[in-house]
């Protein structure tokens, strides 16, 4: 990752080649150059050793607030709604009860009165299964995607930084820390994270990413929130998969500290 200053030293650098390039036998203009370039190379190499050590601390508190709100997201239970609209018809929401098993994965209860059975002859009836079918097995797709950014993964942040594919953004807001993965999960992915550096917390997330093939194009906007002890969850997820024109929103709520815990 280039700073401005660096850009700047990198230019001076190479006005001073093309302007004292020695003729043949000009050794002074060669010994100038030489001189130079001396001076520049160990300032670019300083300044970029300082923008790579920034980075690397900014990525750190990142991945330790994660890590310490995964631990305090273990002791509650919560109630996730999910809200699909599909070319812009929206589909009755669904509601499960979700707390953290013992194998530290999500487990969810169904709640609620269960799907209506399709109406209609048989041959409809097929249809409708059919497509309940598909719909469900692309869910379960949709699924891994959000498994692959949400929560953001210490480890893939890691993984990306030592690629060389992480860096900050200049233009974000004062206080907020944004830093930009790519390749982040899937080759051509981008993921951008936002941090609040004062409350030292992701306030969100933002990814263009796809399903199996890159043409199904998905985008994910993540809010997060924070419970009264300051642990910090996903409110709600927005993703939307353009190819199916389908938009599932997921809204966590009411958070209930576990009573063993």
């Amino acid at each position: 990752m280039h700073t401005n200053g660096m850009q700047a030293e990198e230019s001076t650098a190479e006005i001073l080649i093309a302007s004292s390039t020695p003729r043949a036998g000009n050794k002074r203009s060669l010994l100038i150059v030489v001189a130079m370039l001396a001076a520049i190379v160990p300032a670019m190499a300083q300044t970029g050793a300082g923008a790579g050590a920034q980075l690397q601390q900014k990525l750190a508190a990142v991945k330790q607030s994660v890590a310490e709100n995964q631990k305090k997201l273990h002791r509650y239970q919560w109630r996730e709604t999910t809200q699909l609209t599909l070319k812009g018809d929206a589909k009755p929401p669904s509601q499960s009860i979700c707390q953290y098993g013992p194998d530290g994965k999500v487990q969810k209860t169904p709640i609620g009165p269960p799907p209506a059975p399709p109406s209609g002859g048989r041959v409809k009836q097929k249809v409708i299964a059919k497509k309940k079918e598909e719909m469900k097995d692309y869910m379960g797709q949709v699924k891994s995607v959000l498994g692959m950014y949400v929560p953001p993964d210490p480890e893939r942040m890691q993984q990306a930084f030592q690629s060389g594919k992480v860096s900050l953004n200049p233009n974000a807001s004062p206080g907020v820390t944004q830093i930009v993965f790519k390749d982040y999960a899937q080759p051509g992915d981008q993921m951008t994270l936002s941090f609040d550096t004062a409350a030292n917390k992701i306030t969100s997330v933002k990814v263009n990413t796809y399903m199996d093939d890159p043409k199904d194009v998905v985008t994910l906007v993540v809010h997060f929130a924070s419970l009264p002890d300051r642990t910090n969850y996903v409110h709600q997820t927005v993703l939307n998969a353009t190819a199916k024109k389908l938009v599932v929103t997921t809204t966590n709520s009411d958070y209930r500290r576990l009573g063993s815990q």
